[in-house]
């Protein structure tokens, strides 16, 4: 499946889709059970080339098997999600448990900072459009690996400003609204796994923007972020690349500006 989007903004990296199966993919790399990892590693390393497979025990992290839609997982997270999102818990990191833990991870007992109080970071948690996928599977592969036969949940693409750009107006190009990309707070996987699944339930669907999570930061290039679609919104986005401003000037000054690695001059 080749994509004329990622041809026409000429992407470093390769469009990736997001598969729910049953049937796990021959020498795709996976987390292993009981060990750490973090999705926006695994989407990095599919945009790359390799396919990536997850389950219900090798999801890397508790935020990451909330996010790629193995139900809501936070429920184990030890001393309270909420806690770790925002001031900490203090209290918990005097347990026998909490002290074990509290080496490897210290976010536990000052917090991450990323919400204001526990009570803010119990109302980001239900807001999240928590999702049980119904496969064993979710895979992760370039989209030019797909089959005829296989259809992607959604499309991620990771792009820099320049191509964020052209996305975000290709998102709006046959739409009769202004309102057609959002750019929801949540971790690195949830903008492009159970926010995007969601949006896929929708008539209209929106792209999401993503990649701010700052945890997740670190495993990507640091002028890349994520913008993930429904695959019915790729299909209407792929269509619409024929006669849009893709094909006109702006666009192409643009494009000279990435494959130089230069600014633009201001008396050109």
């Amino acid at each position: 499946m080749e994509s004329k989007i990622a041809r026409a903004i000429e992407m470093k990296y390769q469009p990736v889709g997001v598969q729910l199966t049953d049937n796990k993919p021959a020498e795709a790399l996976q987390f292993k059970e009981g060990r750490w990892g973090c999705v926006a590693a695994m989407m990095s390393a599919a945009a790359k080339g390799k396919t990536v497979v997850f389950d219900r025990k090798t999801f890397g992290c508790i935020g990451g098997g909330t996010g790629l839609g193995f139900g809501n997982q936070y429920v184990n997270f030890p001393g309270g999600i909420e806690y770790f999102l925002s001031t900490g818990n203090k209290e918990f990191c005097n347990t026998e448990m909490g002290k074990n833990m509290v080496r490897n991870l210290p976010a536990l007992e000052n917090g991450e900072g990323y919400l204001k109080s526990p009570e803010i970071g119990r109302k980001f948690i239900q807001c999240l459009p928590m999702t049980d996928v119904p496969t064993e599977y979710v895979v992760f592969k370039p989209l030019e690996k797909f089959n005829e036969d296989e259809v992607p949940k959604v499309v991620t693409f990771l792009v820099n400003p320049d191509q964020l750009s052209a996305l975000v107006v290709l998102a709006n190009y046959d739409r009769e609204t202004n309102l057609n990309v959002i750019a929801p707070f949540g971790a690195g996987c949830h903008s492009i796994g159970i926010i995007p699944y969601h949006e896929d339930e929708l008539e209209k669907p929106r792209a999401v923007l993503g990649m701010f999570d700052i945890s997740a930061r670190k495993c990507v290039d640091k002028d890349i972020l994520s913008f993930t679609v429904p695959y019915k919104m790729f299909l209407e986005m792929e269509s619409n690349v024929a006669g849009s401003f893709l094909e006109k000037h702006e666009w192409q000054r643009v494009l000279e500006r990435n494959r130089k690695g230069e600014r633009f001059n201001d008396n050109a």
